[in-house]
């Protein structure tokens, strides 16, 4: 289909058919925002994780937690850092003592807990407009072909003619709509499973690096106690 089929088409819709193809137009514009936005941060987050994860890893072993929080500060893109930093708060305020409270280790563990939540709700943020979009343009695609079929109708029925030629024009711009939906959905709903996919994957690798955190605080709290 040519360009300028496509502006006869447009030229010929009526007002309801091109009001749906401009929600459709705006739900695409945000659908493809959301897709783009998301995959920066989901590509930052993970670039920064893999220099941020060996780099505390060191710090950890050697006990130098100040720069083990530097570095969280520094790659403030990574959902792992996001997470680790609010747990090495909490070890750096009893570093220099000789004992590791087990109220202090509870009290990592649900600053863990809450940083883990805090990351997840900031790495689902926009995925609720993709999944609705997603579902929800096939239909205001069909309201616009419906709307049209039966204007299409009426205007066979207002001309007294009978046959396909008469309404196959009406029939063809009112599609137009259901295929412009067709086209807004499907690539919000494969980015949506992609995505969501993508964000259980950071969840499990958040969870795992808060119990391993833990399980540092445990072995610094063993040998400072022993």
């Amino acid at each position: 289909m040519g360009t300028i089929n496509i502006m006869e088409l447009w030229n010929s819709m009526g007002g309801i058919a091109r009001g749906v193809v401009v929600i459709l137009g705006i739900m695409s514009a945000y659908s493809i925002s959301v897709m783009i936005e998301r995959w920066i941060t989901y590509r930052q987050a993970r670039k920064q994780s893999r220099v941020f994860t060996p780099a505390v890893a060191e710090c950890l072993k050697e006990g130098k937690i100040e720069e083990a929080i530097a570095l969280g500060e520094q790659n403030n893109k990574s959902h792992l850092a996001k997470v680790l930093i609010s747990g090495l708060h909490e070890l750096q305020a009893h570093s220099k003592s000789k004992d590791i409270p087990g109220e202090s280790i509870e009290a990592a563990k649900r600053a863990l807990d809450r940083a883990t939540a805090i990351g997840v709700s900031d790495l689902k943020r926009g995925l609720g407009g993709l999944a609705t979009i997603g579902s929800t343009a096939p239909f205001v695609g069909l309201f616009g072909t419906t709307i049209g079929i039966i204007n299409a109708f009426q205007g066979m029925k207002t001309e007294e003619t009978a046959g396909i030629a008469a309404v196959a024009g009406g029939i063809a711009e009112a599609l137009v709509t259901t295929a412009f939906g067709l086209f807004v959905a499907v690539p919000a709903v494969m980015a949506y499973n992609a995505f969501t996919n993508k964000i259980e994957t950071f969840t499990i690798e958040m969870d795992n690096s808060s119990s391993e955190l833990i399980d540092y605080f445990l072995k610094k709290r063993g040998q400072i106690g022993g």
